[in-house]
């Protein structure tokens, strides 16, 4: 009697075990591949990216979302392709400003919100090879020039589609102005989308990663999240997908992003209940208001502020990517260059305190932030409010403070109230200040 309760428990146990795992493969369960899970170390560390938002739309100097804000018909902004002819665009120069920029990836727009496909996609024809006079596939020019000078390159693509019939039913952008049928099938939509995302993950060689945005344009619409990043996945195992939803990260993604915020904040409204999760985070900012070329848009941030805003990005274990949106000649603006390349400059002296760092042992404070790597902690004071600098106790023992860039020593005492670190004026820098505290047990 005592064997069959054994067995039939035991049967009960495989029976359990089997449910779970089919579960699991009914609901997509992930396990990411070990080149995966490499590539996420790598993006960690990595810290600075170059983020690139350009279309047919730059032609208007209004900025990317210049359909929708514009309400543009579809009849009407189908005539733009034919004004788009990049003959300036050299993505070798490209690749190495961002490189002199200290930048360690590239993300650039293959399809943006207007549906138009800037790589020459088989499955549409409304695309920059097809539908301009330049006729040339600008994504496989970057990507070949990526890999000559060994930059990597992830391909943002909007899910949200204000030109495709099959998007349907609309989301809250998008409307009436553009002339669509109030028809269309959802799933043959997902489809397209999953086709041209695999043209992508097979004509360019190797992709860093995918960077979804326009899931929020229908929140609760079945987006088959699943078995697009399956598909991903399984295409390239390496490549790190995230999504740009607001959310807390879904099973499949790979990092966390935020939207011109720093992780945990919340200043712009889009995401007022995203967790922060355990993934690699990153966040991305405009160079000045726009993402994309804006003939009128002259607020142009400075070193100190895209600096500063590095700093804290690293400060929260964040890598910080950074948009410019090029002008329709294929040219970066030259005041974007310029600022890019005091960037680099401040990261060839700094660079250490930033790359292959975490966040340091204390939180962001109005002062500025922490990094650290190994028993090096780098001070980053990026608002002088005393004379003195006073932060709360450290569980190892500082052994040695020093300004960083020349190495010269800072007065420091340690109490029971903390740690107070004097740094003389002539010593401090409007940009950051970087202490450098070396700890041990």
């Amino acid at each position: 009697m005592k064997k069959i309760e054994f067995t039939i428990r035991n049967l009960k146990l495989r029976l359990a075990i089997a449910f779970v795992l089919m579960a699991g493969i009914l609901h997509g369960q992930y396990n990411p591949t070990d080149e995966n899970l490499k590539n996420r170390e790598w993006f960690q560390e990595a810290k600075f990216g170059l983020f690139i938002h350009w279309g047919v739309y730059s032609v208007l100097g209004d900025g990317e979302w210049a359909m929708n804000n514009q309400q543009i018909p579809i009849s009407a902004y189908e005539k733009l392709p034919s004004f788009f002819n990049p003959t300036e665009y050299n993505p070798a120069e490209w690749v190495q400003m961002a490189k002199s920029a200290g930048m360690k990836y590239i993300t650039i727009t293959t399809k943006h919100h207007d549906g138009f496909a800037m790589f020459d996609s088989k499955v549409s024809g409304y695309n920059i090879v097809k539908k301009t006079p330049y006729g040339k596939d600008i994504l496989k020019l970057l990507a070949d020039e990526c890999h000559r000078q060994g930059i990597k390159l992830f391909f943002y693509h909007s899910q949200l589609d204000w030109h495709h019939p099959d998007y349907f039913p609309r989301g809250f952008t998008g409307g009436s102005y553009t002339g669509r049928k109030e028809q269309g099938d959802w799933n043959k939509y997902l489809d397209y989308m999953d086709a041209q995302l695999t043209e992508l993950l097979t004509n360019y060689g190797p992709v860093a990663g995918i960077w979804f945005d326009g899931m929020w344009d229908k929140e609760k619409a079945d987006w088959r999240l699943q078995q697009t990043y399956s598909l991903i996945h399984r295409l390239q195992p390496g490549a790190l997908v995230g999504s740009n939803h607001h959310l807390a990260p879904i099973e499949g993604e790979d990092f966390q992003m935020f939207e011109k915020d720093l992780p945990g904040h919340n200043t712009t409204g889009f995401a007022p209940e995203q967790k922060i999760g355990d993934l690699p985070k990153e966040t991305c900012e405009t160079i000045n208001n726009s993402w994309g070329f804006n003939l009128k848009d002259n607020h142009h941030k400075t070193k100190k502020e895209l600096v500063q805003y590095l700093v804290k990005a690293a400060g929260y274990g964040a890598n910080f990517l950074l948009n410019v949106g090029p002008m329709p000649n294929g040219k970066i603006q030259p005041e974007h260059q310029a600022v890019l390349k005091q960037v680099g400059d401040w990261l060839k002296v700094y660079g250490e305190t930033i790359y292959d760092t975490q966040g340091g042992p204390l939180s962001a404070r109005d002062w500025g932030v922490m990094t650290q790597k190994r028993n090096k902690i780098y001070v980053h004071i990026l608002n002088w409010q005393d004379e003195a600098l006073t932060i709360p106790g450290l569980e190892k023992k500082i052994l040695s403070a020093k300004i960083f860039n020349d190495k010269s020593p800072v007065k420091f005492l340690e109490n029971e109230f903390g740690v107070s670190l004097k740094v003389a004026k002539e010593k401090r820098d409007e940009v950051d200040t970087v202490v450098e505290l070396e700890v041990g047990d």
